[in-house]
């Protein structure tokens, strides 16, 4: 070293510092930097820079001051390492060989451990930071094991242990590690589980819910301060199919706690693995669900019959339901000349000498509605159904429902009007450039346009409600019984599957109904 060294101070400070009492030196990164100027300048030392990493643990790899530490000591910007202890710098001993008794050397550096006395210029204590470095691997093995023991058994006890809470809850202030309902998020997960039921695709919903202007979940939690990041890309706030096909598969909207499905590879590592559905730590009942049975086990048969939608997003009202009675293939929808027709796609999957079927979609949906009209008038009993329901039937609770949600939204449009005009003062002050309000300002009419369908589609809906309360009990239960069109949801309820086979030159159909 020519003319007076200089020393870089390097600090750190990991969450388990910080358990050790404040009067324990480790717990400042201040009393660190006091101890260590304190040193260098009694050593006659020029302090170079100090690098401080606040909340790194020592096996991680990614400490940003470290790494500016290790390029600056590549470039030759300082002649010493200080630290407190060799376990400041690293706890890891792949790392001590690799920088104290490799790379510093090579590079000319010396390193210095003030309170374990770790000093590279000592040649005889070259064993004593060996084993300091394999003592510190031992502890790094020892915590890692510890802390996921302690996670391993919280996850058996069905506590929450992620950062944030799935989309739809919330965190519960006055029980950690419980979930409560945030009612905003879960109105679009109901939403999106009722309308995937009805037959609309993946895509297709992520479609309408962009098109209303609702923000996906990052977006969502950014928006509630959740995040401290903003989402990235010019699609950050839009939902896309795999959003859509978490949400349709997890649990946790039953109430349904399932944790442990990565874990890492080793505590040397950040990076995970998936694990097989066993080492899963499933607990059910653990918090409020937001999907009810009912719709969860319809949706869950919907997606093991991997239905596919129309172009236009909708479900065929058969699709997954007909079978052929010769090979068993599922038929399959075609389109002809404006109508649709159910086929047997046999002949050109597997090359069979399978008769085939084609039948008009408008004819069965005749045969199966005049065989459920029948089946409703044979098993149901209307005189005393209608005894048993007061007339008119209630709808108090829908209509209370239905009258909330139209109250958010016309305190959401008056927001936005409260936004626009908060963007033309801005624009006016000249806070805003004339490209920036231009494009706030498009996005604010998209919002308000949505909002706008969204309170005249509930007004007519209330107004179809008051109608029908004012109508007869027995008018309700005929059009109910007597349902004059066919539709998705009511082949899902009914139907398990149809059987479709050739009988000589006519087709044969056999209904098979889940009651």
């Amino acid at each position: 070293m020519n003319g007076v060294p200089r020393a870089a101070l390097y600090c750190r400070l990991s969450e388990e510092d910080r358990n050790k009492g404040e009067n324990d030196d480790s717990a400042s990164i201040q009393n660190q930097k006091a101890m260590l100027l304190q040193y260098a300048a009694e050593q006659g030392w020029t302090v170079y820079d100090i690098y401080s990493d606040d909340d790194y643990a020592g096996a991680d790899r990614s400490r940003p001051a470290f790494q500016r530490l290790i390029a600056d000591a590549r470039d030759g910007r300082f002649d010493i390492v200080l630290c407190k202890t060799q376990s400041r710098f690293t706890r890891e001993l792949e790392l001590v060989e690799k920088y104290l008794h490799n790379l510093f050397p090579r590079w000319g550096i010396r390193f210095v451990g003030l309170v374990d006395n770790a000093d590279t210029a000592n040649k005889g204590n070259k064993k004593a930071r060996q084993i300091n470095g394999l003592v510190n691997e031992w502890y790094l093995e020892d915590l890692s094991e510890n802390i996921r023991s302690v996670l391993d058994n919280k996850r058996k006890n069905g506590l929450h242990i992620g950062s944030f809470a799935l989309y739809g809850y919330r965190k519960d202030p006055e029980h950690k590690g419980r979930l409560l309902i945030d009612e905003e998020a879960a109105q679009v997960v109901r939403e999106v589980f009722s309308l995937y039921a009805q037959g609309w695709g993946k895509t297709a919903i992520a479609r309408i819910l962009n098109d209303r202007g609702v923000p996906n979940p990052t977006a969502y939690k950014q928006a509630k301060g959740l995040r401290d990041t903003p989402p990235g890309g010019k699609t950050g706030t839009l939902w896309k199919y795999p959003a859509i096909s978490h949400m349709l598969t997890n649990e946790l909207y039953i109430g349904n706690m399932v944790q442990g499905k990565y874990g890492s590879i080793s505590y040397k590592t950040k990076e995970n693995r998936p694990r097989p559905p066993e080492q899963w730590f499933r607990v059910e009942h653990t918090h409020p669900p937001i999907i009810p049975p009912d719709l969860w086990e319809r949706v869950q048969a919907r997606i093991a019959q991997r239905t596919r939608p129309f172009s236009s997003g909708e479900l065929g009202i058969f699709a997954g339901k007909c079978r052929c009675a010769s090979c068993g293939y599922t038929l399959r929808s075609s389109k002809s000349r404006g109508k649709r027709y159910l086929q047997c796609p046999s002949r050109y999957i597997s090359h069979t000498a399978c008769p085939g079927v084609f039948l008009s979609q408008d004819r069965l949906e005749e045969r199966v509605l005049e065989e459920l009209r029948q089946l409703t008038e044979t098993c149901l009993d209307l005189p005393t159904l209608e005894q048993m329901l007061d007339p008119p039937l209630r709808r108090d609770a829908w209509k209370q429902k239905l009258t909330n949600a139209l109250l958010s939204c016309q305190r959401e449009q008056e927001r936005c009007r409260q936004a626009g005009l908060s963007l033309y003062l801005d624009r006016a002050k000249g806070i805003l450039s004339p490209g920036d309000y231009e494009e706030l300002c498009a996005a604010l009419r998209s919002q308000t346009d949505a909002l706008h369908d969204q309170i005249q589609e509930l007004r007519e809906t209330l107004k179809r409600l008051e109608e029908e309360a004012n109508r007869p009990v027995a008018d309700v239960l005929t059009s109910l019984t007597r349902p004059e069109r066919l539709t998705r949801d009511m082949v899902d309820t009914f139907v398990d599957f149809i059987s479709i086979g050739r009988d000589g030159p006519s087709l044969s159909v056999s209904i098979h109904w889940r009651f």
